[in-house]
């Protein structure tokens, strides 16, 4: 035990694994890293993988619970998660996880992400037009990042271009946007089919991109 920190501290992973984060032989890594038993070399060997994360958020969710009630505003996340399940497939998703009102979709090739987020709003747009929509459907705001990141987590995807993607779906993106990371623009810049635009004084502390189809 450390003089300068006199209290326990748990560093078994089975018992760390038990909070759900990550897993217990990722905790056996993060600990023998820290101990200096395994390198930053071994360990990014071992986990980083280069992926495009594709962060989702559904607006309105609080409102429509307080108007309509709980199983309403449930209801409402049913419709998009049917109609983006197959956008997801056909753009060849290796992961999507939904959690409350997000998604979070992960894709080894930077165009089908893009290409699958301006789907995601044509036919949610599509969709609360038609006979099936509700009386308060949802739409959809849109963030991806591209890069290394660590594949461990629920998302299997932890890093610099996750928290970006993260903030820029979750927190910054208006409805039926979709903002991208600098990573991301660097992958996708040549597309013929969409308008950049650069954000460099918005609410975040890194620049980024707003994407629009072409008509």
């Amino acid at each position: 035990m450390p003089k300068n920190y006199p209290y326990e501290l748990l560093e078994d992973p089975a018992k760390l694994a038990s909070y759900h984060e990550w897993s217990e032989e990722v905790y056996q890594d993060f600990l023998a890293f820290q101990k200096g038993h395994l390198t930053e070399q071994d360990f990014d060997r071992k986990y980083l993988r280069r992926r495009a994360i594709l962060c989702l958020d559904m607006t309105s969710f609080t409102q429509s619970a307080i108007q309509y009630g709980a199983l309403f505003s449930l209801l409402r996340i049913l419709d998009v998660q049917k109609v983006c399940g197959p956008i997801f497939r056909q753009y060849e998703a290796g992961r999507v996880r939904a959690f409350a009102d997000d998604f979070t979709v992960l894709f080894e090739d930077p165009q089908n992400a893009l290409s699958a987020a301006l789907e995601v709003h044509r036919r949610i747009e599509s969709f609360n037009a038609s006979s099936l929509a509700s009386k308060s459907p949802a739409r959809c705001c849109i963030g991806i990042g591209y890069g290394d990141v660590y594949a461990i987590g629920p998302d299997l995807a932890m890093g610099d271009e996750m928290n970006r993607a993260s903030k820029l779906g979750e927190d910054t993106a208006k409805a039926q946007e979709t903002l991208i990371s600098e990573g991301m623009y660097n992958a996708v810049s040549e597309r013929q089919d969409c308008i950049f635009e650069r954000i460099e004084a918005g609410p975040l502390p890194f620049a980024y991109y707003k994407v629009k189809a072409k008509h």
